[in-house]
């Protein structure tokens, strides 16, 4: 239960809020989890494809990045609180983290691939749950998000094929 002090008005005021709150609150830390093993993949790729994908890397990054005030603030926006810690992400994370020292570049595209169809799925549950709630701002940026993270998919998918 959020604090009186950060309640926010809204005309939303369905239990079922609070499952939309908390999906996404599961989306972000994903999001978190999946833009540090981007930036991870980025920073340590090698291999005759470097330059390409040390470049897709970091732009499909910054998407993920740019899509975590986006989520937080729709939260926030809903009378919800969202994560506040790292340890609060790695609680609420489902897609895993790679601390490997070594990692093929062929194997960091599928495994990117695979986290962020996981999160495309991640989603498209969310949508549900804002369909059910009548939370129709958010239905409408969840398609948004899954729209880029089945590009991101899509785009490690092909480079993927060539090596």
């Amino acid at each position: 239960m959020p604090d009186a002090n950060l309640a926010t008005p809204t005309d939303l005021q369905d239990n079922k809020l609070k499952d939309v709150a908390s999906a996404l609150n599961r989306i972000l830390a994903d999001s978190y989890a999946l833009y540090l093993k981007t930036k991870n993949f980025h920073w340590h790729v090698s291999g005759p494809h470097f330059r390409d994908y040390h470049l897709m890397l970091d732009e499909q990054a910054a998407q993920i990045l740019a899509t975590t005030d986006d989520i937080a603030e729709r939260v926030r926006k809903t009378g919800g609180t969202t994560l506040r810690s790292i340890g609060d992400i790695a609680r609420h994370q489902t897609i895993a983290d790679n601390d490997e020292d070594f990692v093929a570049a062929g194997d960091m595209l599928n495994e990117l691939r695979e986290d962020n169809l996981k999160l495309v799925e991640a989603l498209r549950e969310a949508k549900e749950l804002a369909d059910a709630a009548g939370d129709n701002a958010t239905d409408g940026l969840l398609d948004d998000w899954t729209d880029q993270a089945e590009q991101r998919a899509w785009f490690l998918f092909e480079a993927g094929r060539q090596g």
